[in-house]
């Protein structure tokens, strides 16, 4: 599959698929990889597909960058200039529907609809999380103790895909998640993504981005938008009160429940994922 040149490395991206339709592009978030859409994308069917690495991640290249999130949208804006994206249909998890959002209102004209499901919809409140979560956060973005716990070992990567599922990921798909992540230094984007969850106000610049993006979210009524919600595990960004505030606060959104997932919901509920936004495009006419 492509790996192609953009801006000052390389992005690497799935193809699957073609036809003169829409393009529907999938965007994974921390710490995964194109590798997370194998289920969704196999399942769906017609059009042109493509799922790309983001900077840093998966296969793509590992510039020497803050890796925050302006560095990722920059990289993702060229790489949809380098495919000839022209007409697309965004579907995102975790940071990569918060980078959907992103490009989308800064690209409205070029966007078609949104799926989205476990992605970063709002800043939030320390309140917001749950005592663990909390402590999570605070221990990840606390100097020393977070490079501790994120780059010295594997253990960060790994925990994502057998404790923020539902059924553990085992095996050679286990592999193809730890191998971009070898040593310490190829784990800083890891760190870096895990650092940067809107939390009290902070960080003030990305804050300020989900801002942006949500008068977007709240205007766009000519965009239809999908969210799927999951339940049945403790690590779960949207739950009920993130999903009522999406109903109040997004556009044209439709809501649809998933089934029994974790967070890294591709993993446990691949056939609904790629069924319900199959139904939902078809629709809207999107394919």
């Amino acid at each position: 599959m492509p790996t192609i040149q953009v801006l000052d490395s390389t992005v690497h991206h799935e193809a699957h698929g073609e036809g003169d339709g829409p393009t529907f592009v999938f965007l994974h978030g921390n710490p995964g990889s194109s590798h997370q859409w194998r289920g969704v994308i196999e399942r769906f069917g017609g059009g042109r597909l493509l799922a790309p690495d983001l900077i840093g991640m998966g296969r793509s290249g590992k510039p020497d960058l803050a890796y925050d999130f302006a560095d990722h949208a920059r990289y993702l804006d060229a790489w949809f200039d380098a495919v000839g994206v022209e007409r697309v249909v965004l579907v995102g998890h975790d940071w990569g529907g918060a980078l959907a959002f992103d490009w989308a209102s800064r690209h409205p004209e070029r966007v078609l609809g949104i799926a989205f499901f476990e992605s970063i919809v709002k800043p939030m409140e320390w309140g917001d999380l749950s005592p663990q979560a909390r402590e999570r956060s605070e221990l990840v973005r606390t100097p020393g103790p977070g490079e501790e716990r994120v780059l010295t070992t594997d253990a960060f990567i790994r925990q994502a895909y057998t404790g923020g599922v539902l059924t553990p990921v085992e095996g050679a798909d286990l592999d193809a998640y730890l191998a971009p992540f070898p040593t310490p230094a190829s784990r800083r984007p890891v760190l870096a993504w895990a650092r940067q969850m809107p939390l009290g106000g902070e960080p003030r610049a990305l804050v300020d981005r989900i801002e942006a993006y949500d008068r977007w979210l709240a205007t766009s009524d000519g965009v239809p938008k999908l969210l799927l919600t999951f339940t049945g595990s403790p690590t779960l960004l949207i739950d009920e009160a993130m999903a009522a505030w999406c109903a109040a606060s997004i556009a044209a959104l439709e809501i649809v429940d998933g089934g029994p997932a974790g967070h890294h919901a591709q993993e446990d509920r691949p056939d609904a994922i790629a069924a319900e936004i199959g139904r939902w495009a078809d629709r809207h006419a999107l394919r």
